[in-house]
């Protein structure tokens, strides 16, 4: 995942000053059953039609074209008016981490070596205007993805499909990228550089909505995109900060069986204070009963005031994303070419402080391993370093003697300015008190958010010792090991996310084989044995997976977190 995108707007946990009064829980309202723990939940009654959803944010969202969106799954609100090849699987926990059909009947045919991937559209899709949709729409869609003015969706197509990375998109090209077919109107084929057997994730991204060539206006295409899901956009100001959706009278439910689209209307409103969401939220008065938040967190002095009072509290919905924050080595740089110095400080590390400086174990749970806790990326318990729950200074000692340095050292460890509880001062600290237990002086390098970022990334100028994160664009193991361990990944002149720099034949050859296969519960076993090879290395300490807590207003029904998400799956959300 490209942090400097989805990550900070999707799945940051962010900590925030609200104190929720006692008047605030006394104004609660009728409680939902079963809202927490990724599970579904409803308030009083079953879910009915109509009313009007409010959506209430602290970023707007920006860029509302599906060739400038970087989402996995389809997205949130992008996905109530873009439908793609592939979607996520709209239910909750672990089940929702599985790939279905959306535009097309199935998850995609491969051929023997999955280098070739072909759809079949369902019958009766149309636009909003009721027009057809077709596989040359799809085609397009993807096709103008490519052009520069409209960039900053996901990478994967132009890395994947043949002659991709050339094709400068249709407003230069007219004569379209020859790797995607379309041999009829419900019929397209993706020829691919090498097998990738996880393409029907791929299939999720917005990049695979189709786009009519005849209503493309290019850059302002966002202003009124046309819809294929089941709401349209009739207002759109200031790029994504008012975003009213209603009704797409065309979208036909018998052709999509994930959306539930429940609300006559969505009224998305941005630019908000996030204290300010959560009081709206927890006071739910007026049109703030029927409201949610797809990008604000509740932080550990709000949790600690919801967890007294029940009714706020069975308005919190609990959800799991594929995210790991670590402690990342850089062995070009001394002295982390030892491999005991950083076993070393892979002993030292005290999760249980790393944990509270991220908000306490109901916001962050303790890693051992890279691959986040889920069996979707195959997950494969290990830790390489016991150290128990807070440390074992006297091991790390041990191996600093044997590496040469029986008076213990200093390093410097870079971090973020930002009040993120990710890369945070606080989390640096916590690392400082504990490699200092164990006669390691840790000088803290605290950087601003951008400063941080493109020293992190850097292969010329990156440290040795620095803090950072990584999130998954699917759940799968594929776009979560790849991009810091394959070494042909490795970006000497832009952002380079391998910061181990690591280029091991063996590894990369897994990678190459994992990825030809089709088979995913066999791809994912591979993954998670490929992550345990990788970690007796200690080129990273994983030190936590984030949780995310979200209230929803007092009147919504129909709670759906998944594990490919993390979040409220505002396509199933119920008003009346």
């Amino acid at each position: 995942m490209r942090q400097s995108s989805v990550v900070s707007r999707r799945v940051a946990a962010t900590a925030v000053s609200l104190v929720l009064t006692l008047g605030v829980a006394a104004c609660a309202g009728p409680e939902d059953t079963g809202a927490t723990g990724g599970t579904s939940g409803k308030a009083a009654g079953a879910p009915q039609k109509g009313g009007t959803l409010t959506v209430l944010n602290s970023e707007a969202q920006t860029d509302f074209d599906p060739a400038r969106l970087y989402t996995s799954g389809g997205g949130n609100v992008p996905s109530l008016v873009f439908r793609t090849l592939t979607t996520r699987n709209r239910e909750a926990g672990a089940a929702g981490t599985q790939v279905v059909p959306d535009l097309a009947t199935d998850t995609g045919r491969p051929n023997k070596d999955a280098t070739e991937w072909t759809y079949t559209l369902k019958e009766g899709l149309k636009f909003e205007d009721g027009t057809p949709i077709t596989s040359a729409d799809i085609k397009y869609g993807i096709e103008r993805s490519f052009a520069a003015e409209l960039s900053g969706g996901a990478p994967y197509l132009r890395d994947w499909l043949v002659g991709g990375d050339a094709y400068q998109g249709p407003y230069k090209d007219k004569k379209g990228l020859a790797s995607i077919v379309t041999p009829d109107a419900r019929t397209i084929v993706f020829k691919l550089r090498k097998p990738e057997g996880e393409f029907p994730f791929v299939a999720t991204q917005t990049q695979f909505t189709p786009v009519p060539k005849a209503r493309d206006t290019g850059a302002t295409y966002e202003e009124h995109p046309v819809s294929s899901g089941p709401y349209k956009v009739v207002r759109n100001e200031n790029d994504g900060e008012r975003l009213t959706l209603e009704r797409n009278e065309h979208w036909d439910p018998r052709t999509d069986e994930e959306r539930k689209a429940y609300p006559d209307k969505i009224d998305v409103r941005s630019g908000l204070d996030e204290a300010v969401i959560n009081q709206r939220l927890a006071t739910s008065t007026g049109a703030d009963a029927s409201a949610v938040t797809t990008d604000t967190n509740l932080g550990p002095a709000e949790l600690a005031q919801v967890g007294s009072d029940k009714a706020l509290a069975a308005r919190v919905g609990t959800g799991h994303f594929g995210f790991t924050n670590y402690i990342a080595f850089n062995p070009k740089v001394k002295p982390f070419d030892n491999p005991k110095v950083r076993r070393a400080i892979s002993y030292a590390i005290n999760r249980t402080s790393v944990v509270n400086a991220a908000g306490g174990s109901a916001l962050a749970e303790p890693a051992t391993t890279f691959l986040p806790e889920q069996k979707a990326f195959g997950f494969t318990p290990y830790d390489h370093f016991p150290a128990g729950k807070t440390g074992d200074p006297e091991k790390a000692a041990h191996l600093l003697k044997e590496a040469g340095f029986p008076n213990g050292l200093t390093v410097t460890l870079l971090h973020s300015t930002a009040q993120n509880r990710t890369t945070s001062p606080e989390i640096a600290t916590a690392v400082q008190e504990a490699l200092g237990k164990a006669g390691i002086t840790v000088k803290l390098d605290g950087r601003q958010p951008n400063s941080f970022n493109e020293k992190r990334w850097s292969v010329k100028d990156a440290p040795g010792f620095f803090l950072s994160r990584w999130g998954a664009d699917w759940p799968a193991g594929g776009p979560f090991l790849a991009p810091i361990f394959d070494g042909r990944q490795i970006v000497t002149n832009g952002s380079n996310y391998n910061h181990a720099q690591l280029n091991d034949p063996a590894v990369n050859k897994e990678i190459d084989e994992i990825n030809k296969l089709t088979d995913l519960k066999a791809a994912a076993a591979r993954w998670g044995a490929l992550d345990k090879k990788i970690g007796e290395q200690a080129l990273d300490v994983p030190l936590f997976h984030p949780v995310y807590k979200r209230l929803v207003g007092k009147n919504v029904k129909n709670v759906v977190i998944s594990d490919w998400t993390g979040v409220l799956d505002i396509s199933q959300v119920s008003v009346k």
